[in-house]
Parts: structure tokens; sequence; C-alpha cells
């Protein structure tokens, strides 16, 4: 029961709402504009109309006022009385909406009637009249009959309210393109629709028809309604082609696919539409039917397309409708299939390179750009090939986006994104210094496919759009030699038919080619059409250019490092190791875009390659521009096995690890200009640790750990403020400041990254899966068996097909400590010999392993070929790791190799052989260079009569005895004599004190040059291959040769210079 004298809850709220109906509810409305949508802002409060003052009023605050009406979106917010001043109280003042709310006195304001404004502040606002609009009963979606949604119903609107400029509003409104004409409608009759009241006025700029000016037309109905006919379509495809970038162009009408019929469709409109499907640019318009008749619908249109018209909606069609084809008519179009590239300030193709990143347009610089990146760039354009990436008049004015890409293609991609890309630590330039290029020009008709570039291949011309093959019967030089130079490809090396399993199936274009050799063109040949020539056993044709050869690294685990290979005539061949070093792998690291040379590895280092070797004895100064300008011995001429097959490590070789963790959690480094070090932290977002989560196959998930509780590092801090983005996969992707290797102000700033993910362990099985050393990584190709977990066990390293030991002889804690670091299991606690875990079974593949410590993996590590002779498996070497990952030194790569302690050395029987061989060599030459001299000094005293030939003969004998030179080999630790002259002794025996007397009667049976010369190529063509090896005794790099020591070097064949001399006739002179 209530309390006397007190009203309830329930009787005060009926009270407080009699009141609010007897004194009316708050209404909103807009005054003094076109129509019930613009206007002032004018508010009934306590039943009297009053305005809003607002010195702030935004287009949030008005989205409110036009919802609230239901007149559509606001289209502006107006303040200072731009309908006129109103009068009345100000009801609200310092309207604040958040855009949501129900109604305006809904927003935060100061209170009813709390501030009086002068009426010279009242706000306006202009809504869009509407929700929605749409063309209806059209043949497509972008023409019929025009509709505007008033509140929740859908509003006719007359063809007197609107004009040609409205028309072309909407068509750009709905993505229709071009407004092609207005038409009368229906007749609108005695229909019962809801008819628009207001006439638009559009100037023909505005980008919706709500913002065009308009007039109030009250009418109750129309004579006809406004039906716009736009260019655009509803939707683009090609069909039936063999890729998405390729086929029949198909268009969308009213739901319905149709092929695009258009008597006048040329290379400018199927150029917009490639570009507007994202796939580069048109490379050709097929012709027949290339791509098959289609089955549905046919439209007809006539699209008359400008170069720099974005959309094929955007182009003015002239037709359409629905009708037939004639043949041959129906549009087609091959695309280049590569979005992003175009160049600007310039021709077609020639002007300054830009790239698109996520949407955005930007330039490259110049220095990060080469001429084989510029020619994938101008085939992806259709305009041939790089001449030059020079260009001298271009614009600098440009405040736009310079992108830091650099781009590295072997020549064969068909899209500079196909290339490898890094950005990571490139800087960046001015608006003066972009990158450029000028190409040779529209597509040729002639080129070479299938080949390694664009000047070697299969020759193929375009006829009549499509390219054909080109066969002949007498195929020769002269004929090659035309097609090299009408590419601009150099001299024609080497003119050959296909191999049966590299013929074409497709068009025949000419047949029986037949040039003099200094035609310009092919086409200026005397050929024959294949019509008019009957079937013959003519085959495919293919040239060689001079302008082929290339140069790429094989065999290293990333870009910058690996074997030297080198193609030309044709095929990719290795480099011999002579003479190898920092001098020629400078050219080589520069060539290849990969800085400087850090490391020049000789014996196979990156493995043994198999076929031809090219060049042997190259001796670069090291400013040469490619390899072959060094000087060499001619191509293909050489004394090696592909147990010498040269290396390279360049300063941009890049890796990256997390350390003093595990494999995906620790400090972040990278590897760079030969040196591991840390990454900086500044401005480094999440996005970036996942990003390097995903680069390290550590799962799509990470963080950056902010404790610290990987360690401070010890060597260079290379890298800061990078930054990635969604797009990227890898680090080198994104864009971070230049190189530098005092990044970070202090080691506080290092980067620690955890990932979400791990690594999957890799099972032995899996191992065992590998059928050869080049196809598993260094990581694949060594294990650990017979410990407690992963991280202890006998050491096994898989060679040539089977898994095998390695022999404990120096075998250390630096050794142990490269195979933990590579097995990812932190650092090494024992370096275990005398089969600690174990005899292993298979071969024993190394010995004298002599690692640093600091080696990227074991294949680093010199190290001798074992074969099991001087080992047993009693002897098999083992470790212990700890488990973590730690952080190690950088490594400097110019170190000499550690050499092992003295008491550990053992010598081996090769070893000792080869003392005592030479100990006796040696003794013998010394006695044999005495007697000779013992001998000519009793000829001086005895002699009667002199001959000056034999005299000859004797005197350069003794010249090349005194020109005989020793060397000191490095061989396990010791060093021994070696002879390296070139005079051969062929059988070692101490002379008696009268043979040369006893000779000098015969010396007059001494043959002469031309005998001689003879005698010496006899002798030349008897040895044999093996026998010519050289020996190159020093630690034998083993990481893929496995090879034996070489054949000394004084078992080569003599140099042609001493093969005339008559030396081989010694035994006929009495020795």
């Amino acid at each position: 029961m209530a309390t006397k004298g007190h009203l309830s809850a329930p009787v005060l709220w009926l009270l407080l709402l009699s009141i609010q109906v007897s004194l009316g509810a708050d209404e909103l409305r807009l005054s003094n504009g076109t129509g019930p949508c613009s206007g002032r802002v004018e508010v009934k409060h306590e039943e009297q109309w009053g305005t809003v003052c607002d010195g702030d009023w935004t287009i949030q605050d008005a989205e409110v006022v036009c919802k609230q009406l239901q007149c559509g979106s606001a289209v502006q917010a107006l303040n200072r009385a731009p309908f006129g001043e109103g009068t009345g109280p100000t009801w609200l003042y310092r309207v604040d909406c958040r855009g949501d709310e129900p109604a305006l006195w809904n927003c935060t304001h100061t209170g009813w009637g709390a501030f009086t404004c002068p009426h010279y502040f009242d706000i306006g606002v202009i809504c869009s009249g509407f929700s929605g609009l749409r063309l209806t009963g059209g043949d497509t979606a972008c023409s019929g009959n025009l509709k505007v949604k008033q509140e929740e119903t859908w509003a006719t609107v007359c063809f007197s309210h609107i004009d040609f400029k409205t028309a072309s509003v909407i068509c750009s409104e709905l993505e229709c393109g071009q407004a092609v004409d207005t038409l009368k409608g229906t007749h609108f009759g005695d229909r019962h629709e809801l008819i628009w009241q207001e006439e638009f006025h559009c100037v023909g700029n505005e980008t919706n028809l709500a913002h065009c000016p308009r007039n109030l037309h009250h009418t109750t109905t129309c004579s006809h309604d406004a039906t716009i006919v736009c260019s655009g379509y509803g939707g683009y495809r090609l069909a039936n082609g063999s890729t998405t970038c390729s086929g029949r162009v198909e268009l969308l009408h009213g739901g319905t696919w149709g092929t695009l019929c258009d008597y006048l469709w040329d290379l400018p409109a199927a150029n917009v539409l490639c570009q507007q499907l994202d796939c580069g640019v048109a490379l050709r318009i097929p012709g027949g039917q290339s791509f098959g008749k289609g089955n549905g619908s046919v439209w007809n249109g006539t699209f008359s397309c400008k170069k720099n018209d974005p959309l094929l909606r955007g182009c003015p069609v002239s037709a359409l409708g629905h009708d037939e084809c004639p043949a041959g008519k129906d549009a087609r179009v091959v695309c280049s299939g590569c979005p992003g590239g175009r160049l600007v300030n310039g021709t077609t193709c020639s002007g300054i390179v830009e790239i698109r990143h996520e949407g955005t347009w930007g330039r490259l610089c110049h220095s990060h750009w080469n001429l084989q990146a510029a020619s994938i760039l101008c085939r992806q354009l259709n305009c041939g090939y790089a001449k030059s990436i020079h260009m001298e008049d271009h614009s600098a004015d440009w405040n736009g986006t310079i992108w830091r890409d650099a781009f590295h293609c072997e020549g064969t991609e068909s899209c500079l994104w196909d290339c490898a890309q890094v950005t990571l630590g490139n800087p960046t330039c001015s608006a003066k210094e972009v990158a450029t290029v000028i190409c040779s020009g529209p597509a040729e008709s002639l080129r070479l496919s299938s080949g390694e570039s664009r000047c070697d291949g299969r020759v193929e011309i375009s006829l009549h759009g499509m390219w054909s093959r080109v066969l002949d019967d007498d195929w020769n030089i002269r004929d090659a030699q035309v097609v090299c130079r009408q590419l601009q490809c150099g001299t024609a090396e080497k003119a050959y038919y296909l191999p049966k399993s590299e013929r074409g199936m497709g068009l025949v274009g000419f047949r029986s080619v037949q040039c003099t050799g200094n035609e310009t063109q092919l086409m200026l040949c005397k050929t024959y059409q294949y019509q008019t020539v009957p079937m013959g056993v003519s085959e495919d044709v293919g040239v060689i250019c001079s302008g082929s050869k290339q140069i790429r690294l094989v065999n290293g685990t990333k870009r910058c490092a690996g074997r030297v290979e080198v193609y030309h005539d044709g095929i990719w061949g290795t480099i011999c190791d002579d003479n190898w070093d920092l001098s020629d792998a400078n050219v080589v690291c520069k060539q290849l875009g990969c800085g400087h040379a850090i490391e020049a590895f000789v014996s196979a280092h990156y493995g043994k390659g198999s076929g031809q070797i090219w060049l042997d004895d190259v001796n670069c100064t090291g400013a040469e521009s490619d390899l072959w300008a060094c000087p060499s011995r001619a191509w293909g001429q050489h004394n090696c096995q592909h147990k010498e097959d040269a290396g390279v490590l360049c300063s941009d070789f890049l890796a990256l690890r997390l350390v003093n963790g595990n494999d995906c959690a620790g400090r972040l480094e990278v590897f760079y200009n030969g040196t591991w070090g840390s990454i900086c932290s500044n401005r480094m977002t999440q996005l970036t640790a996942v990003t390097v989560c995903k680069h390290l196959d550590c799962g799509d998930g990470g963080e950056i750990a902010e404790d610290f509780e990987y360690g401070r590092g010890s060597g260079p801090t290379w890298l800061d403020h990078i930054e990635c983005t969604e797009q990227h996969s890898s680090l080198w992707q994104c864009q971070s400041d230049p190189w530098d290797p005092q990044s970070c102000d202090n080691r506080a700033e290092e980067t620690h990254v955890t990932c979400t993910g791990r690594k999957e362990a890799t099972s032995p099985a899996t191992f065992a899966k590998c059928p050869n050393s080049t196809s598993c990584s260094d990581r694949e190709k060594l294990r650990v068996i017979g410990g407690d977990d992963e991280c202890s066990g006998r050491v096994e390293i898989w060679h040539q097909g089977s898994w095998g030991t390695i022999c404990d002889d120096t075998w250390d804690v630096a050794d142990a400590n490269v195979v933990c670091r590579q097995l990812g299991c932190g650092s090494a606690v024992s370096a275990l010999s005398e089969a600690a875990f174990g005899e292993g079974t298979g071969p024993i593949w190394l010995e004298e392993v002599h690692c640093k410590g600091t080696e990227l993996s074991l294949w680093d590590c010199p190290a001798k070929s074992s074969l099991g002779k001087n080992c047993d498996h009693k002897e098999d070497a083992a470790v212990n790791c700890s488990g973590m990952t730690e952080t190690t030194a950088p490594p400097t790569r110019a170190d000499p190799p550690r050499r092992p302690a003295t008491d550990n050395t053992r010598l081996s029987m090769p070893v000792i052989f080869c003392i005592i061989l030479g100990t006796l060599l040696c003794l013998v030459l010394a006695i044999l260079a005495r007697q000779i001299q013992r001998a000519r000094a009793q000829q001086r005293d005895s002699r009667l009569s002199y001959d000056p030939f034999s005299e000859a003969v004797y005197e350069e004998i003794d010249y090349n005895l005194m020109r005989e030179k020793q060397v000191v080999t490095y061989l396990s630790g010791l060093t021994l004599p070696v002879t390296t002259n070139t005079f051969t002794v062929p059988e070692i025996s101490p002379l008696p004190e009268n043979a040369l007397e006893n000779g000098y009667d015969d010396v007059t049976e001494a043959p002469g040059p031309k005998d001689a010369s003879l005698y010496g190529q006899n002798e030349q063509e008897i040895i044999g291959p093996e026998e010519s090896d050289r020996n190159k005794d020093s630690q034998t790099d083993w990481s893929h040769s496995m090879s034996q020591n070489r054949t000394p070097e004084a078992e080569r064949p003599s140099s042609p210079a001493f093969e005339d001399t008559g030396y081989d006739d010694i035994e006929e002179l009495g020795c």
C-alpha cells in the first residue's frame, strides 16, 4: 500500500506522459530548400519552431538529420544560414552526433534553449533525398528506366526531369561508363506509381546524382519515363583461352553472358580490356576463330578507346544490341598476363619505369635497375627488348612514391614480378635518379623461343597475328646470320635442327628459307609459303647467336652464391678453378648484381657440375663487365675435371636466423657481406615479426619479445626501421634503412622474436629419400644417430646415395659446434671419438675435418676424402649438443683454415710415399745435372772439331735444367718440395761417365726441327687424359666432389712451345 500523502511511481509516469502529449512531440524539418530533403534545419519544441546553431556542424551531424527525415544520406553540412535566416528561439546549440542516433536531440548538446544564437549562424543540410538508384527494364544492367528509392518505395523519374548531363552522372555513379543516350520511355498513362518530385540540373562533373542541383516540381504524373542508355556492361571476361588472360571477349548483359561482336575491334580497345582485367597489356588479336565460337548470346557494340582510357566501360560505344555476329567478327585478345608495370613521360615503349604495389603506382631507383630486368619489362609491355636503361631527357618533377625494389632476373621470365625481388637494405633516391628504359619497339615479327634467352632457340615468325614455325631442309649459318642480325643478337654461332622431341606441331609459316647472309630481315630472303611447297623432309630450325651468353650460380642455398656456370653455344658449362681468385669472382658478382666477392671457391665447393667445362685459366683484372671478357683459354679448351669447378660467395648473399633460443624463437640475425649481424627493432611492428616467422617457415604468427631473454649479440647491427606489409611473404621484400654495420644505438635495440609455430622435424626416413647430394639441402644431408635424442649421437652425412660416417682424426669441439648449430641443436657440449655411440656401417666419407667453428654448415669446413683408407668404424666421430641454439661470432671467410694440432696429426701412407718419392726425385735430378755438367766440361777439353747444332742442343738442355723451379705444397700440415718444370725425363737412372763422350760421334744424327716436332706430337698423343691431370695438393673441398688428389704437374703433357726442340731425342744422342 502507498504511503499516505505520496504519489506512486506509476501515477507519476502517467502524469508526465499526459503533460508530454499536451505539449506535443518534438519534430524536425528542413525549410526554404529545393525540396523536403534540403534546407535550414528547424526543430519544433514545446509547440514552437526554432533553429539550430552550431559553429562546428559536420557531415556526421547532418547524417542524423537526413536519416531521421528518411531523406537518404547527407550530401552537405552547411552553416552561416545558407538557406536564409530563421525566426524564433535557438533550440539547440553545439550539437555533437556520433551518427547512429535516432533523432537530432539525442545527440550531445548544451540543453534546450540554453544559448541564444544570432540567426545568421543557423545551419542547413542537403540530403540525397533518396537512398538508391537503378536502371530497370533494359537489355543490360547499364540501360533502362531510371528509378530512385524514396524511403522504402522506388519512385519513377520523369523524362522531363533529367537531361544528358544528368544521365552522364548517373552512368558514372553506376559504373556503367559514359551516357550513350536519353530516351523517352513507355507512356506513363494511368499507372499509379510514386513520381519523383524534383528536377535534376547536373553540371556533369558530379560524382553522385545526389550532389546535383535540384528544383522542386510537384506533379502526380508524367508523360514518359526517363530511359537512360550507358556504354558499360555488367561484366567482362575472356573465354575459351589457354590462360585467364586470353580468349574470346564476353560481356554480361542483364545476367546473361554473350560474345562481343565488334566489327572494328582493335588493339587500343583490347589493351584497355587487358588492363581492366588486370592482365597487363594486349599482345595481339588472333585471327580466325582462335578461341572457338560461343554458343550463347551475341552482344553487338563497337568500342572506340584511346590510350589513356582506364576501363572499357569508359570508352565511347557507337552501337548496342542483340544480333547475330558474322564469322570472324567476334572480339578476341591475348594479354600478357603481367600487371603492375608501365612506362610514363615518354612513348609507348620508352620512358620512366613505374610499378604498382598494393594499388599504388611508384617509380624505381636507377641504382637498383639493370638491363636484364629492363628487357623483361619491355617483353611484358609487348615492346621487344631493352636497348638502353639511360634516358637523358626525362622529367624530374615527381612528388609521388619511389619504390626501392631491385629485380634480379635470369632472362627467361615472362613478367617482372617473376624475377627475384629484394628491397631490404636498399637506399632510396631522388626524382632525378629514377629508372628509365628505351625498348626496341613493338614486338618483332620474328622471335627465338624455348631457349635460355631471347637470342637462342626455335625460329618462329608472326603471320596474321599468329606465331608460326619455320621449316627448312637446308638450314645453314647464312640463314642464321640474318636471324641474329634482325634480332640484334650479335653474330650467328650455330644453325641447327631441333631434335624430334622438341619439334613443334603448330602452324607452319615458312618452308625452305634461302638467304645470302647479308639481308637485314628474314622476310627479305627467298622463302616459300607452306601452301606452295610440297611436303618434304623439312625440320624445325633453331639458332644460337653470340648475344645468348649468360652466367649463373648453381647449387648455392640462395641467390648470390654457388657454382659458376656459363651459357655458351647453347650449353651450360662450368669454369675451371685454375688461377681462380677474388678478381675473377668480383666480375661474376658484379655481372649478376650481387655486390662484390667475399670468397672465390675452388675444388667444386658447391658440388661438381656436369657436361662441358667452358673456361680455364681465367685471369680477370676485376674491371671487366662480363666474365668472358677476361683473358682465358679458348672456349672449351682446358685440362680440368669437374672436381675443379669454381664457385663464388658474393656480398649480397643473404640469410636469416634466430639464435640463442631455438629455430623459431631467438634474437634475429641476418647474414650480409659475409658476416652475421643483428637487426634493430625501432618502429618494428608485429606484422614484421609475422613476416620473419613466415620467412623462416615457423608458422603464420609471431611477436616481438620484450624481455631480451635471448642475450645480446657481438657482431654488427645491420638494419633498422624495417617495415613489412601483409603482402610480403619474405623479409627481403620489406623496406628498411640502408645497410649499416652500426644501425643500432645500443644492444638494447636488438630484435628478439618468438614465433607461434615450429619447423617440422625431418625424420631419417625422409632423409633416406634424397636421391643425391645436390637435391637435398645441407641440413638434410646431416644427421646424428644412436644418441638419447635428436641432438646427440654418431655424426653421419649423405653422399653419393648413401649415409656414411666421419673419422675422428682431428675431431674437436670446433667441428662439433658447426654440426650442432646446423642441426638446430645449439652449441657442442662435447666432441666424442672412438665410436662413442656405436660403430656405424657403410662408407667412411671424411677424415681430418678442420672447422673454425663459425662456418654456416659442415660443408664449408676443409676436410679430406677418406673412403675408409686410413680409418675404420671404431673411429667414428660423434657429438653431444646443448639442444639450445646459441649465437656465434661473425664468420670471417678470409681467415685461413685452422690447422690441426701437431700432436693430433697422423701421417697417412700416401703422404709418406709422396715424401720418399719426392726426395728420390730430387736426388736423381741433382745427380743428372752434375753428370751433364761434367760431360760438357770434358767435351770442351778433348774435342777436335766443333758442331754448332750439337752444342745448341746441349745448351738448351742446360738452360731448361737451370729454369727448374722448386715449389712448396701444403699437404696435411706438411711441406715438401715438388718439381714443376716442363722437362720430362723418360727414365730415372744415373748416367755413366763416358756416356756423353760416346754419344758425340752420333750428334749429326739428331733430327731437324721437323722430325722433332713429329716426335713430340706422337708422344703427346700417347699420353692418356688421366696422366695429364694436375695436382692441387691442398685441403680438398669435399662438399660434393669427394675426389682423389690430382695427378702431379710433372705428368702433364709438355707445352707446345717445347715440343719442337728435339728434347725427346736425347736417347739417340747417347743419353
